[in-house]
């Protein structure tokens, strides 16, 4: 049966020589992966379609006997051309795709991880590359997923943990606060030990991300 779905791409990798898997996030359905036959050709129906971060209404068929679904149709609804125009916008789209995929379960609805990945890209575009952003984005996650940190039992100046809760609010001045290099570092630095503690790996680009 077919089902049709709104969705970020995560990552694509190829399949075959003429097919690709594609790796979405979904409101609703959460993450799941469709194979996109024929995408690598020229004259594919899916071609310019399908990369990194694009926003797109697609429909697919559902397996019975897999993970991996059949990609029929995709609508673009948005490219966020600026990650392509900034090496230092695409270094942190791509970790920040990496850590949903790792701190996530496929097929569960994650309508709050949806909108705070839609949201984190916008801004990306929106405002260009920024530690701070990233930190903020690895503090809401960690919200989303029951992770977050306990301030009280960490060692943090209390300066940092102050910045650390201000990051976590979605409104305009998370946006306006700006860190000091010391609790940049300082909480970078907490936040790489802690993640790496509670989902066994730390996706790479993490410092790429960051520099």
């Amino acid at each position: 049966m077919l089902e049709t779905a709104t969705g970020l791409i995560l990552r694509t990798r190829p399949l075959t020589e003429t097919s690709l898997i594609v790796h979405w996030l979904t409101p609703e359905g959460g993450r799941l992966a469709t194979v996109a036959k024929g995408a690598r050709r020229h004259k594919s129906p899916f071609l310019g379609k399908l990369d990194l971060c694009y926003q797109a209404a697609f429909s697919f068929v559902r397996s019975r006997r897999s993970a991996l679904h059949t990609l029929r149709e995709v609508r673009l609804l948005e490219t966020r051309e600026a990650l392509r125009q900034d090496l230092a916008r695409l270094q942190q789209a791509a970790y920040a795709t990496a850590l949903v995929e790792e701190a996530t379960e496929t097929d569960t609805p994650l309508p709050e991880i949806y909108e705070l990945m839609r949201g984190f890209l916008d801004d990306l575009c929106r405002t260009g590359p920024a530690a701070q952003g990233v930190l903020a984005f690895e503090l809401r996650l960690l919200r989303e997923t029951g992770l977050q940190p306990d301030w009280r039992d960490t060692h943090l100046a209390a300066g940092t943990q102050k910045a650390a809760a201000a990051l976590l609010d979605n409104d305009g001045a998370a946006q306006r606060l700006k860190l000091t290099p010391a609790q940049t570092g300082e909480l970078g630095q907490f936040l790489h030990g802690f993640i790496l503690y509670h989902l066994g790996r730390l996706p790479r680009g993490r410092a790429a991300a960051l520099a």
